[in-house]
């Protein structure tokens, strides 16, 4: 099947998830439209056979190392409209780091590491504008980080996922109250490398 193809990424990117989300490329950015009701999260509280799910496009990246990331602007409309970077091994062991609209109406970072359920945890709330958000890979670490200008990033999330072997990442879009969210995901870049110090916002 013929995959995606941006111009920053050196892998196509595949479309899975249900529901689909719309994908239009423009000028080198992405533009994702999630489906209505659409959530990738599956809730500690919830019932343990649920697979809530919503639209992505991932890719396989060639590389033991890397770092990827993109500057994401969201049109919010419902609470917990999202936009983001996903990580993802299988239907029950994937990450997510997202700008997300949340209960108090605020654009916030969340992140979302999932082993058999999801956890929840939200970083920092943002003034609304454009946010940039990234996903590195470290031999078997992983981190997420965010950024408000795209130079000085903040570690939001540090962690493993054990075996990382075909790990695919990409793009996500969700709405899990709302009618569909639209992101748009551009000053997208990815280089075979990690920073040095994860923690020093570089």
């Amino acid at each position: 099947m013929t995959g995606l193809v941006l111009p920053a990424l050196p892998f196509p990117l595949q479309p899975s998830g249900n529901p689909a989300c719309q994908a239009v490329v423009s000028g080198g950015a992405l533009v994702l439209t999630s489906g209505a009701k659409s959530d990738l999260f599956i809730d500690p509280a919830g019932e343990e056979g649920a697979r809530p799910d919503a639209g992505r496009l991932t890719g396989l990246p060639g590389d033991p190392d890397f770092t990827f990331a993109a500057r994401v602007s969201i049109r919010f409309g419902s609470v917990f409209d999202a936009g983001g970077l996903l990580l993802y091994l299988s239907e029950r062991r994937w990450a997510e780091v997202c700008y997300e609209l949340n209960p108090q109406h605020r654009p916030s970072v969340v992140t979302v590491v999932t082993r058999g359920t999801s956890d929840d945890s939200n970083s920092f709330e943002t003034a609304g504008g454009p946010l940039w958000l990234r996903i590195t890979r470290s031999g078997r670490a992983w981190a997420f980080h965010a950024s408000e200008d795209g130079a000085w990033w903040r570690l939001v999330r540090y962690f493993t996922l054990g075996e990382a072997t075909g790990a695919r990442i990409g793009f996500l879009a969700q709405s899990p109250d709302g009618p569909g969210c639209t992101a748009v995901f551009d000053s997208i870049t990815y280089r075979p490398s990690a920073p040095a110090d994860l923690r020093d916002g570089s």
